[in-house]
């Protein structure tokens, strides 16, 4: 029989692409305020992956990823995503998106995004929100999986995911030590 725990704390990641970088010190006040201090950024990546997102929002694309200070529940996800949707609405002209925003978390085993399209592996959380499993953590590096997303699949990506989950490592260790 298993024991039913209390889940892992998280680390917020959330990702975004635009074509205007300008929109970043405006994005990053308005996501502060829904979910928390910005510690660290990604350097902006070209998003050339896929021309699914052209007609909407122009091209060139490019992405950046935010991580945020502390540590979340797992719980949060669906919420935190209902927030990035607002604010994705707030930043958009005439029904088309300027900034498409996906949050996630990681754990010591995986990262999850946040997304409100269903599909085989995706687990509902709540509010029509689901947990996209994007990668895994083995053998000392993200694994990308068949349905991964091209930029998530990216080298720079996962380098950019290894660092961020040494020092979530560290910060995890350090939280469970001062309960």
């Amino acid at each position: 029989m298993s024991t039913p725990q209390p889940p892992t704390l998280a680390k917020l990641i959330v990702g975004f692409f635009t074509k205007d970088k300008g929109l970043i010190e405006s994005l990053e006040k308005e996501l502060t305020s829904e979910v928390g201090e910005v510690v660290n950024r990604s350097p902006w990546l070209p998003f050339d992956y896929t021309d699914y997102y052209e007609s909407e929002m122009g091209t060139p694309l490019f992405r950046r990823m935010l991580v945020f200070k502390g540590l979340i529940e797992q719980a949060d996800l669906a919420g935190i995503k209902i927030a990035t949707n607002n604010i994705e609405k707030r930043f958009a002209d005439n029904d088309k998106r300027n900034v498409n925003i996906d949050p996630g978390y990681m754990l010591p085993e995986r990262f999850v995004l946040a997304t409100g399209k269903n599909f085989t592996h995706r687990i509902y959380l709540e509010q029509g929100i689901y947990a996209d499993l994007t990668l895994i953590y083995q053998k000392g590096g993200f694994v990308k999986l068949p349905w991964t997303y091209p930029d998530y699949a990216d080298e720079r990506m996962l380098d950019f995911l290894k660092e961020v989950r040494e020092k979530y490592m560290v910060e995890l260790k350090s939280t469970y030590k001062g309960e």
